[in-house]
């Protein structure tokens, strides 16, 4: 695999751009704070406060605890104890102790017992930040979330995640989504590292054989979502609710650009590792990113990536949401390190212009999460300002490599120690 170093000015050389995506960085981390409850961490309102309601989730108290655990390992202080709350949430109120596995919320007090594999990948990515922080007791919590994934939700014949079951593992939902195993591959990437095994890297590799170099590649590089458990496209799959935070309708550009900046994650660990890496890992990137620009970007007529396209690539849902211009930018700057290809400056210095107009808040703090189709701030598919893992990670990658993965990454940079 080549590497790239640009022959024209880029930002990513820039003293004063690392300087900023730092400042931002800290920016964000100051106000995801607040989100701190008694068994765990929920989602902030949109002036960073918890509502009266608030409820521990794992989703956001795992992304919380591998954020926290990656400001811990830079040398930042004042995160170690966040970190081990969350490693304390996860081994406890969240953790379902009669049948493992991890419930969406504290006790499952909002009713739903189900186990699903999107929450039990980021249950496993923060366990192993955890770890790399040298937490007490992250490798009990990590060693419990390989188990349940190997016991429950990888599937060796499928060369993917199942996804999901109910409380008592009896019941598997027929169901299989890109979702959820995009995420299963960023913590096997991440897994890799901790544990040193290069059965990840392989598991890795089988995913994005199926649902990108199979199923995307034949769809024309946009992603698709929804299968059934042959793993058949269901394409009408919540035609009648849309705008879905986690399975909307037709195709999301944002997870184009996150799968374009896994893929070359995969590629790089798997080089580094000394393992046979197929050209087409590094090709199917650049194609999920040059496509989901193409159909994604100022399509109608306003600047901003739309949530969803259908299946002759029209917008639907024309929010754009903050997550997706995040990954869009970290993609840019991946497939800028890999290639060394002026466009994707180009893409990287607009996003970021984009972001930096619409979507950082700078009188209430943090991001605004959702802009309606006229680029104003909404709450209409994501409330508040509960995500922190995006956009910290959107202003880390750049200043990282392209393996190993982020938290290792960030440990490794501080291991020369200075005599």
């Amino acid at each position: 695999m080549d590497t790239f170093q640009p022959v024209f000015s880029s930002w990513l050389n820039a003293p004063a751009h690392q300087q900023w995506l730092a400042a931002e960085g800290l920016r964000l981390l100051a106000f995801a704070k607040a989100s701190k409850l008694p068994e765990g961490f929920g989602n902030l309102d949109e002036k960073g406060h918890l509502p009266a309601n608030a409820r521990a989730e794992t989703m956001n108290t795992a992304r919380m605890t591998h954020s926290f655990a990656m400001a811990h390992i830079q040398g930042l202080p004042g995160f170690a104890e966040w970190v081990d709350h969350g490693v304390q949430a996860l081994s406890g109120p969240l953790r379902d102790a009669e049948h493992g596995g991890w419930f969406a919320v504290a006790h499952a007090l909002d009713g739903n017992t189900g186990k699903a594999a999107y929450l039990h990948a980021f249950v496993a990515l923060a366990a192993s930040s955890a770890v790399v922080a040298q937490r007490p007791g992250a490798h009990a919590l990590l060693d419990d979330a390989i188990n349940i994934i190997d016991t429950h939700f990888w599937s060796e014949e499928e060369g993917a995640m199942r996804e999901s079951f109910n409380r008592d593992w009896s019941e598997e939902e027929a169901y299989r989504g890109a979702n959820s195993n995009m995420h299963a591959t960023e913590a096997f990437l991440a897994l890799a590292d901790v544990t040193e095994e290069s059965r990840w890297l392989c598991r890795a590799q089988r995913i994005v054989e199926r649902v990108i170099h199979g199923h995307a590649a034949a769809n024309d590089y946009l992603v698709v979502e929804h299968f059934d458990r042959q793993w058949q496209p269901l394409r009408e799959y919540n035609h009648d609710n849309p705008a879905d935070g986690f399975r909307p309708y037709g195709t999301t550009p944002g997870h184009g650009f996150e799968w374009a900046r896994l893929l070359l994650h995969l590629e790089a660990a798997r080089v580094q590792a000394g393992m046979l890496t197929p050209g087409w890992l590094a090709t199917d990137a650049q194609k999920l990113f040059d496509h989901n620009c193409r159909h994604g970007w100022n399509i109608d007529g306003l600047p901003g990536i739309v949530y969803t396209l259908d299946w002759d690539n029209r917008a639907v849902v024309r929010h754009r949401l903050h997550w997706t211009h995040c990954e869009a930018s970290a993609a840019a700057s991946a497939l800028l390190k890999r290639t060394g290809d002026e466009q994707y400056e180009r893409w990287y210095r607009l996003f970021w212009e984009f972001c930096d107009t619409h979507f950082i808040d700078r009188c209430d703090g943090s991001w605004h999460h959702e802009l309606d189709p006229q680029n104003r701030p909404s709450a209409d598919i994501w409330a508040g300002k509960p995500d922190l893992y995006h956009a910290w990670q959107a202003v880390l990658i750049p200043r990282l490599p392209l393996a190993p993965s982020m938290a290792t990454a960030l440990a490794r940079l501080s291991q020369s120690v200075p005599v």
